[in-house]
């Protein structure tokens, strides 16, 4: 199920709205549980079994590092142990399929094993739990002794399949204490329909027309496809994925919880480092936190910190997935922003507004590995957007796309840049009429029906972030 279905629009959210404000408080969080899991099964069933398996082994496991305050040795050992486990389920269901291959790549064997399908949200709820153990650990929070509580922070239905990722430090307080008002609720609303809106009405049209280019041998594209198809899916993967993180937002506030922002306009960045500061902000500070400060950071000498950064975002890199393209697009920024800290990042910031054109650019060719299936392809991608093997410049296909689609393109590439908030902002500098309030209205019914039409009249709503 996904938040832009009409079965999670016109029955799920509902109902569990509903028997939410329904209940006394202290059934809440029940009815939370109960319907994350139905969340959770009505797209993987076989599967919910293994996530209530790992729920009551972190419940357990941070007991039982909680009880050993005073021995230190004792509690590296449980918490590295919990490290293990968890990591070595992520392991085994996300890349036991790509281990096989290697081996038999490199060994010329012929080993084989049945596909291992990839549990729905298990990268997401893995580092869920692992936050959780850590700040245990560190003693920033206490062990979570009521079950439900954690089982809710773990499977909340809003982030439990694709992000944020939410420390459990940053809501920890809110499983047992939450204050509700209309206020919040109304901000969520709109803030769900602006997501949803993001995702159907600009994720989706522009998906198509990157799925329409990628899916075109390389030799059959023009140079002009090219750019179109992976300006496409520069601007697809952006909305799809913040998209969800608005709704997931916009939910935790009807609900009464606040979650930090994952997203901050991150193609206006002046440098590679500025970018994955504003994109998915959760997980650029779950590695920093709890991967890179723990390594030495930038703290230590320069050869070290190189080391720190290509070992973290290899990391990144094969948490998207399994596969060497990803692997390589991670080590791809980990260089990038290793240029950077070495002195890159000043000579940039010299050459303004250009440093932006020049960090878009880096980012499309990161995407181009990102997309692409194998290395072969993604080598040709990028020969093909430079005309480097004599592709047309500019053919039928480009121009069809283009056309048929000019408007979604227009308005991804307004909507990326801080324009409207700055309106926002502007606007709110001075008394908000009612006449204000009810255009604000207006606007995001016309946004939530315009939806609601797209749904009805397209099968192609796809959400790129389920894959990881």
């Amino acid at each position: 199920m996904v938040f832009s279905s009409v079965s999670f629009l016109f029955f799920f959210l509902p109902l569990v709205l509903t028997l939410y404000f329904a209940v006394p408080f202290k059934y809440k969080n029940t009815i939370l549980l109960i319907f994350s899991l139905l969340f959770y099964a009505w797209g993987e069933p076989r599967y919910i079994v293994l996530m209530i398996i790992s729920i009551l082994m972190n419940y357990g496991f941070g007991i039982w590092i909680d009880q050993t305050e005073n021995h230190a040795k004792k509690r590296t050992t449980i918490l590295s142990l919990a490290i293990v486990v968890n990591i070595g389920l992520l392991g085994f269901f996300k890349y036991a399929n790509f281990f096989v291959d290697v081996v038999n790549q490199a060994l010329q064997t012929n080993i084989h094993v049945t596909h291992v399908p990839l549990p729905l949200g298990i990268s997401f709820y893995t580092f869920h739990a692992l936050s959780y153990l850590i700040d245990v650990y560190r003693k920033t929070e206490r062990a979570q002794r009521k079950l439900f509580n954690l089982s809710l922070y773990i499977t909340f239905f809003p982030q439990l399949v694709a992000g944020p990722i939410i420390r459990y430090n940053s809501v920890a307080e809110q499983l047992s204490k939450r204050v509700f008002s209309s206020i919040q609720f109304a901000e969520g609303i709109k803030r769900f329909i602006l997501g949803l809106s993001k995702k159907v009405l600009l994720a989706n049209p522009l998906g198509y027309v990157a799925d329409t280019v990628f899916a075109t041998p390389v030799m059959d594209l023009s140079t002009g496809s090219a750019w179109i198809g992976i300006i496409a899916y520069t601007l697809q993967i952006y909305y799809d994925f913040s998209g969800y993180s608005d709704m997931a937002i916009g939910l935790g506030k009807m609900f009464g919880f606040e979650f930090a922002e994952n997203f901050n306009y991150p193609y206006i960045s002046k440098s590679v480092s500025e970018f994955w500061r504003r994109w998915h902000i959760s997980l650029g500070s779950w590695f920093r936190d709890y991967v890179y400060i723990p390594l030495g950071g930038s703290k230590v000498a320069p050869w070290k910190m190189y080391r720190n950064l290509l070992i973290v975002w290899a990391l990144t890199g094969f948490w998207h997935g399994a596969s060497w393209t990803f692997i390589a697009w991670g080590i791809y920024y980990g260089i990038l922003i290793a240029l950077e800290k070495a002195g890159l990042e000043k000579i940039m910031s010299r050459i303004y507004p250009l440093n932006h054109v020049v960090v878009l650019l880096l980012v499309m060719i990161g995407w181009v590995f990102f997309r692409a299936d194998n290395f072969g392809y993604a080598a040709d991608f990028i020969l093909a957007m430079f005309h480097s093997r004599g592709n047309v410049i500019f053919d039928s296909q480009a121009l069809a796309l283009l056309s048929i689609n000019w408007i979604p393109f227009v308005i991804a590439i307004m909507v990326a840049a801080p324009i409207f908030p700055k309106l926002q902002k502007w606007q709110f500098s001075k008394p908000i009429t009612n006449v204000q309030n009810v255009f604000a209205l207006l606007i995001h019914c016309f946004l939530f029906a315009e939806v609601i039409l797209y749904l009805i009249n397209s099968t192609y709503n796809p959400f790129l972030y389920f894959r990881f």
